[in-house]
Parts: structure tokens; sequence; C-alpha cells
């Protein structure tokens, strides 16, 4: 039977609950019908393939903030391990809730879970106490019962997993031990479940966060290449665990977690995928929070320039390395923050092309949600431009279509879009960017990140906080510049997370130039820097860092005007913490390389 077709079924049956359940009211269950059952035959006999059932998974959202809520603490001085649940403020989840969810449009739902939040694992006992384990497998039933895909992880959980790169031996044997543990007692739970339930084998631990010190004070051992090799050797592990518990074990989907769950490092060579004994089951899972000024913080308050239109289509053209492997892509995590209980303004352009790239290339978006959108107290998204955005997404509304009309939608949506956006957000006297040109401007993230212009390599004059008035400068070679921002407009943000003076195609058009600031003023008053450097992250673009507190020694290219490198440094502003930013303006020399030598 060709998946288009069960999913017509599945949603010829589903559509009347869709209009039932409008609260948290029960919907009338569905008579049992042959076609229902034609509908449970592919995927519990597991014929299917992970890239099959991706088109089965429809639209998904996380219980977040929920089971994975971190109260080990309390469980070791006494309390219910399930009592975690309401811990970071969500309310006790109920089968009302998970129900609505699927009358919301939302066809798989993902579980985060802390499982040492029921485990003295201090004491070397990694048993999972039974009162969390039935607790999850019975929101596990709601999910399953509601006809969804359900993936269990486990999730954050304290950062444990900075065990793994402690510098005693037997702490890192001791991450291993526990993890296979807590897998082999998961797995024994659940091995005859339906296999529409799906593990996950982390969250954002496997990557660079080996390395975090929150449990393991000595942890932070491992290189960047190690952290590599041990993601591919605990995801191997997780593998290995799962198949040999036996019953739908043997063969269920299993989610793999990326590096970090970045697409771009995920996509690294470095990053393997696990070998399985079951052919065609595995998923890789990645997030997607770009940009995060945009998505995570309150920086940027619109979305929509061509810019980020291409940075978003590029980044989820990417996965498309995987699934020419044949494995599925799940994107476990997306989202835009809120302001407040609204949404953020251009979150509705965002998702809509966003899941445009999900139906285009057939992966499965899973919107993290903690109780903002989707209410779970009244069962509803209660936006209705969002209640509509993600009705029309589910399983059920695109099942009259085949798979190459739902991709040709996509595909002419996206291009519409950018076509669209080419316009959009622009300032009178703004720049463009353009690959012939290079262009001086002022990166800032402010301090209490609520401020922010053009953070990161790509010159986008759009992107930005708006108020914020910049005046960049047209590099046309050797020469005396000025470039200024001025924030009066949006309050007036405090201090500094992150600044540089960027040359957008500096590298290109102009390589070996550097940067010497003559001078710097801030609120207009002249203001002393340290002694800087001039270097490039992408080989395309040109920099000086003004303040940048991730880099901590001189990359290889770094060069100064005078040839002389000694005091130089990547954070020469000190702003204070609570300084009030008004304005910055920066006039610099931009220098050929000596011909000496």
């Amino acid at each position: 039977m060709k998946i288009k077709a069960i999913a017509k079924i599945t949603a010829a049956i589903l559509a009347a609950s869709v209009l039932l359940l409008s609260g948290c009211g029960t919907p009338e269950k569905q008579p049992e019908t042959q076609e229902q059952e034609m509908t449970e035959e592919e995927p519990l006999n597991n014929t299917l393939t992970a890239l099959e059932v991706s088109k089965l998974m429809g639209n998904g959202i996380n219980l977040g903030n929920t089971m994975e809520a971190y109260d080990h603490t309390g469980y070791l001085n006494g309390k219910d391990p399930t009592s975690s649940e309401g811990a970071w403020g969500m309310p006790h989840t109920t089968r009302e809730m998970i129900e609505g969810m699927k009358a919301a449009g939302f066809d798989t739902l993902r579980i985060p879970v802390a499982w040492t939040n029921g485990m003295n694992f201090e004491s070397g006992d990694y048993t999972i106490d039974s009162r969390l384990l039935d607790r999850v497998e019975e929101i596990v039933g709601y999910a399953l019962d509601s006809d969804m895909y359900v993936i269990v992880n486990d999730h954050w959980d304290g950062s444990w997993w900075g065990m793994f790169g402690s510098a005693s031996e037997e702490t890192r044997t001791a991450a291993m031990d526990m993890y296979k543990s807590m897998w082999s007692q998961i797995s024994e739970r659940f091995r005859d479940y339906s296999y529409k339930l799906i593990f996950e084998s982390a969250n954002e631990e496997l990557g660079d966060r080996l390395n975090d010190k929150d449990i393991a004070k000595d942890s932070g051992t491992l290189s960047e290449n190690e952290c590599y090799e041990m993601t591919y050797k605990i995801n191997s592990e997780f593998v290995k665990l799962v198949r040999s518990t036996g019953g739908k074990n043997e063969d269920r989907f299993l989610l793999i977690a990326g590096y970090n769950t970045d697409i771009t490092r995920t996509c690294d060579d470095r990053f393997k995928m696990p070998e399985d004994t079951a052919d065609g089951k595995l998923f890789l899972s990645v997030h997607y929070y770009t940009p995060w000024d945009y998505c995570g913080i309150k920086a940027l308050d619109h979305w929509g320039s061509p810019k980020q239109y291409e940075e978003q289509n590029r980044l989820l053209g990417m996965l498309t390395k995987f699934t020419d492997q044949g494995y599925g892509i799940i994107i476990g995590e997306y989202a835009v923050l809120m302001n407040g209980m609204t949404p953020k303004p251009d979150t509705d352009i965002f998702f809509t092309n966003f899941l445009n790239n999900c139906d285009l290339y057939n992966y499965v978006p899973v919107l993290w949600d903690c109780n903002n959108l989707y209410r779970r107290n009244e069962c509803r998204i209660a936006n209705d431009e969002m209640r509509k955005l993600f009705l029309a997404r589910s399983l059920s509304a695109q099942s009259s279509l085949t798979d190459e009309q739902i991709a040709e939608n996509a595909k002419k949506g996206m291009e519409e879009a950018l076509a669209a956006a080419e316009d959009r957000m622009t300032d009178e006297g703004d720049i463009p960017a353009s690959d012939d040109t290079a262009v001086a401007w002022i990166m800032y993230q402010s301090g209490d990140y609520t401020a922010a212009y053009c953070v990161g390599d790509i010159y986008d004059p759009t992107n930005k906080t708006y108020g914020i008035k910049a005046q960049n400068a047209l590099i046309t070679g050797e020469g005396t510049y000025t470039v200024s921002l001025d924030l009066g407009n949006i309050g007036s943000p405090k201090g500094i997370a992150f600044s540089a003076l960027g040359i957008s195609n500096g590298e290109i058009l102009f390589p070996g130039y550097a940067i010497t600031i003559d001078s710097f003023k801030v609120n207009g008053v002249e203001t002393e820097l340290g002694k800087g450097y001039t270097s490039s992250d992408d080989k395309k673009c040109t920099r000086m860092n003004l303040m940048n507190g991730w880099v901590s020694k001189l990359p290889d290219d770094a060069r100064t005007a005078d040839g002389s490198l000694e005091g130089a440094t990547a954070q020469i502003w000190n702003a204070g913490k609570n300084e009030r930013i008004m304005s910055i303006e920066i006039t610099f020399t931009y220098s050929a390389p000596s011909s000496e030598g």
C-alpha cells in the first residue's frame, strides 16, 4: 500500500475528531472500520522505512519543560520522582491535553524526560524509580491512544553527560554504564509497544556538551575531534543496546542525535551515523533556532529579509546529505520566542517557510512548546493565525494531495516568499548586500540581549532590532572610513555581549588588508581600546573583534598593520556591565599588506 494512500485513509477517519475537539472535552470514539485496520497494518508490521514513515508523522509538538523539569536533589531527599513534572511551571499532563494536541493538527508528540529525576546514580545505583517509568508510560499511552507517533529521549538531565569528558577514567566508565543501564530499562519497559513509539538517543548533549562541568567538575578533557568520536560511540551503543532487548525493539525506529543537534556541525564529515542491524529504521535528529537572536531572545523583533530566507533554505537543504543515504530527518525542536503570550512579529512567515522546507524535503517538524502557542489547560492553540497554520499542515489536511503535489506547493511557496522579501525591512540609505562589494559595519549584541545589529559574518542590514539606525561604509580600497550605530530609538540597552567591526567580502576583494581603529566613540565620548587584530572566521568576511569572549587565543590568520601581535586580543572594548549604550562610532584605516618580505 502506498504511503499517501495510508495517509488519506487516516485523514478520513481523523477529520471528524478535529472538528469535535475544540476544547478540553474528549472526542467521541470513532467506530472500528476496515479502513482503520488498513491504516495500522503496515506501520505495526514495520514494513516501512524511516523515509516512508516521515510522511505519516505529520507535524509534531513537544511536551516541553514537563517530564524533563529537573529536581534530582528533591528525589534524593525523598520526593516522588514525578513531582518535578510541574517544577518548571507546567500543568499536570492529562489525556485531554494530548487529545487536544492531535485535534490541533499535531500527529507526533515528543516527550523529553530527565531519567535521573528517579535515579540515585551518585551511589552507583542506576535503577530508574518505577514510579517515573509508570508516569512516562502513562503519557506515552495518551499519545498512542490519540493515534500519534511518540518520541521519548533523555533530555539534558542536569547535564550528567559531562561525565563523558571527565579527567577520570572511572567517571567516564560510569557515564557509559549509566547510559546503557538507563536505556536497558527504558527498552525493556516498552519493548512490545507499538512501532509508533520512537526512542531518541539524547537531546543536544552529544557534542560539545560532553565537556559540561555542571556535574563532572573535572570535565572538559575532550578535543572537538574526540567529541565527534564519543558522539559516534554513544549513538552506536544506543542502537546496539536497544536492538539487543528484543521484541519490537529489534526493528523499532530510532532517532539518532546529531552533533549538538546543530545542522552545520552534524553535516560535518566527522559526524557519522551508527551501524544498525535493522534496515532503514534510523532517523537523524537536529534542531532549528536560527537566527538565535530572533528565535531565542528578544534582540531581533522581525524576520523575513532575503538573506534570512536564503539562510533558512540553505541550512535545511543541507540535510539532504542524510535523506539521500536513506535516513529520515526529524527536526526535534524549532520555535520562535513569544512576546508574552503573543507570537513575535513575522512568526507566521518564519514558520510557513520552515514548514515548506519540511514538506519539500520530507522532514518531520516538531514544535518546541511550553504551554505557549498550545495552551494546555484550554487544550487548544489560542492564536487564530497559528491555529490555522498548524491545522493546514496536519496529515489530515494534506491527505488529498500526492507527495509530488505537496513538494511542488512547498517549492512554489518558498520561491514566492523569497521574491516578496526583496524590498522588505530596508531603511533609506542602507547599502544593499552584494557579492561584488565590500561593506563595513558594526556587529552588536547588547549585554542584556535586548538589542542586536547584524551579528555574524553575513552582512544583512535588515538583521537587526527595529529602530536601530546604522551608517555603514562602502569599502573601495585603502583609506579611512567611518561607521556608526544609533540605538537611541530603542530605549538604551545595557552593556555588550559581543561586538566586532566587520567588512563583508573583505578577504575576497582585499586579501591581507588590516584594520586600524583611529577613533572609537561611545555615546559621543572618545573611548580607549586595547590592541586588536584583523582576522576572518569564514575566509570571506574580514573582522576586528571588539568584544568576543568566545575567543581565547589568536587565530592563525591574525594580523595587524604594524606587523606586531604583541598584546593583541579579541576583547579590546571593556564596557561596563550596566553601561547604557546609546551610540557607537568607529573611524578606522583600512590598509593593504606591506610589500616588504
